[in-house]
Formats: C-alpha cells, structure tokens, sequence
C-alpha cells in the first residue's frame, strides 16, 4: 500500500510538472503579451549623427540635443525620443572603451528622459557600417565583414547595455537602416546583439531594423527578403520591428512631395500583414511630410492606420527634430525663423495627443 501511494504521488508530481511547463508563456519575437508598455509617440532629436568628419568636433561637426530640448517636447505631449549617434564617436576603437566625453553627453539625454518620464531610444546611426582609426576614418566597413566581425558589434553593444541596464525608460535601436547586406547576414548579426544585450541583464525593448533601409514598403520584396527576420527570438519577448517609411515617389525621404492622401497608408499593408501572421510588434521609427496639403493628409491617413492596429503597432517617432536643421529644412519639427510652429508639427502634435490618451 505504501508503495503504491509513493507511485501514485510521483505520477501526480509528474503530471502537474507537465502542466506547468506547458503554461509557461511561450518566449521568442511572438511573446509580446509577456511585455507591454504604452503607447509611443515621439520625434528624431537629430544632431549627434551629422558630419561626415569621423571622429568630427561636438559642437562644429555634430552636436548632441540638451535636456531642454528633451523637456520641449515633453511639454508639445510626445512620450518617447529617438536619439541618433554614431558609432564611431562613442567607440573611437572598435573592441575598445568608450569616449567619456560622449557618453556622459549620451547617459545626460538618458538621465533627463527620465526625469521627465520620456522614453528614449538609443538610435546607432550607422546603417550596418562604420569607419575606423586604421585607415583614418576614411573608409566604410560592413558589420560582418573580416574588418568589421560581428564580436566587434556584439563587444559594443555588451558596454552599452550594460552602462544602461539600470534605466527602464531605455530602448535599444540595434542600429539605423542596414542596407547593401543580405538579410540572411543581417539576421545573424541582430540575433547576436540582441543575445549579448539580454546577457547582461538589461530588459529595456530592442528594436530590431531589417535590410534595404528597413522600409515597411519593401519588407516583403523578393530582393529584401526581410520576412525572414521573423526567426530572430528573444528571450525575454520585448522587441519589436522597427520600420521607416517615407511618402515620396521612391520612399526615400528626398522628396517632401507625397504621392498621394493615401499613400502612407496603402505602402503599410504588406508590413502589417506579415506582423500579424507572425504575431510580431513594430514601430515606425521614422517617417516625415512636408508641408503640403497632401503630404500632411498621408502622414495623418498613416498615423490613423498604425491607431487602428495597436496589436502590431506599439508606436512611432517623427523625423526629425533638433537645433541644427536650417530653416528652409523640408522635414524639420521645430519652429521657424520667426518662431512660428511648423503645420507638420501641430498636426503630430494633435495625433499624438489622441493616441495616447487611449
């Protein structure tokens, strides 16, 4: 009878073993109901990625936003800030530590967003490559190259991560549109950062770009092939797909002219549908509109989409605000010369007001 009762009792444990294994929220790019936060809305605070002199002069070359710009555009009732940067200029030497003075300008932007309850995207804006002291900074490596390895990108990330774990309001932009590279690669790469980030406790949201520029139009393009990035899992199921997408003819951004009232919208589709088969978020990392009336319509007909579909969308940030864009800039948020408030900027302004309120 004993025996019988300890047999009865190890299958029980058993069974209930099973059942707890099975209960336990499946990890990976498809478990975001284990990671929720509020909806995003926010702009690009642009200056720290500018110049083409690397390592360049803050303050001639480049410059980094303040914590007041950081505070304006809490004030406008945007939620998040995209902060572009360079590689180079933080990790002069690749495996090497970081420029003290950069990233004391970089955990400043950090400590601010705090403050004021912002979040802030750590954008590396540098498109899959970057220069290096060697040759002078003169050339362009590609991540993943005999150069430029992979562990090179992992070793920076590791630092970063680590420096900032102990901020919650910090999201890793793994790295600004990748392009020129196989997504195949690329998704190599991303799942390495994003192994390396997790490794070190951090547990902010990743974004992770695709190739071609990371277009939402292209996402599913035979020569893009970025629907194979469905496959990058992350441990603890807090990423999402960061996407940009422009109105002009070419999607590029070069244009402020948009094709259309509707163009935003319908350059979306593919995208969302891929996200929802795969049960993945996004996030519009950069988008603009000049300040013609049809522009203006497809920025707002894109942003309505993106509000209609928050179990893909977690939120956006607008290109682009900062100190340094001229006046005559097609794209810039911020004030004109005689201090007048761009139509572009009222118009997110309203939008995100709207979106975050429910």
């Amino acid at each position: 009878m004993a025996s019988r009762s300890v047999a009865l009792f190890i299958a029980t444990v058993s069974v209930l073993a099973v059942l707890a294994l099975l209960s336990v929220p499946p990890t990976g790019v498809g478990a975001k109901a284990t990671q929720s936060s509020p909806f995003l809305a926010g702009v690009n605070l642009a200056g720290a990625e500018f110049g083409e002199k690397i390592p360049g002069q803050q303050g001639t070359d480049y410059t980094y936003p303040t914590p007041a710009d950081i505070a304006r555009y809490k004030k406008m009732g945007f939620n998040v800030i995209r902060l572009p940067f360079r590689w180079e200029r933080l990790q002069p030497e690749i495996f090497g530590a970081f420029n003290q003075s950069e990233w004391q300008q970089i955990e400043g932007l950090i400590q601010a967003a705090e403050k004021s309850g912002m979040r802030l995207v750590l954008d590396v804006h540098n498109y899959a490559r970057r220069k290096l002291r060697k040759d002078g900074f003169k050339k362009d490596w590609l991540i993943g190259s005999k150069t430029l390895p992979t562990k090179a990108f992992t070793h920076f990330w590791k630092e970063l991560a680590t420096r900032t774990a102990r901020y919650p309001g910090v999201i890793y932009g793994l790295m600004n549109e990748p392009f020129d590279m196989p997504a195949k690669d690329w998704l190599g790469i991303a799942q390495s950062a994003l192994n390396v980030i997790r490794a070190t406790g951090a547990q902010g949201l990743v974004l992770v770009p695709g190739v071609a520029w990371s277009g939402a139009h292209s996402w599913m393009g035979d020569n893009t092939n970025n629907r194979i990035m469905s496959s990058i899992v992350d441990p603890i199921g807090n990423m999402a797909f960061e996407v940009h997408q422009y109105l002009d003819a070419d999607s590029s951004g070069t244009d402020p002219k948009a094709v259309s009232r509707t163009i935003g919208t319908q350059r979306l589709q593919a995208f969302q549908k891929w996200a929802r088969q795969h049960k993945v978020r996004a996030f519009l990392g950069e988008f603009g509109s000049g300040k013609g009336a049809t522009g203006l319509a497809a920025m707002s007909g894109m942003l309505r989409e993106v509000s209609k579909n928050r179990d893909i969308w977690i939120g956006w940030t607008a290109w682009a605000a900062g100190p340094w864009w001229p006046d005559d800039d097609k794209f810039s948020l911020e004030r004109d010369s005689k201090g007048k408030m761009r139509k572009q900027t009222r118009l997110l302004i309203g939008i995100a007001k709207r979106q975050l309120r429910k």
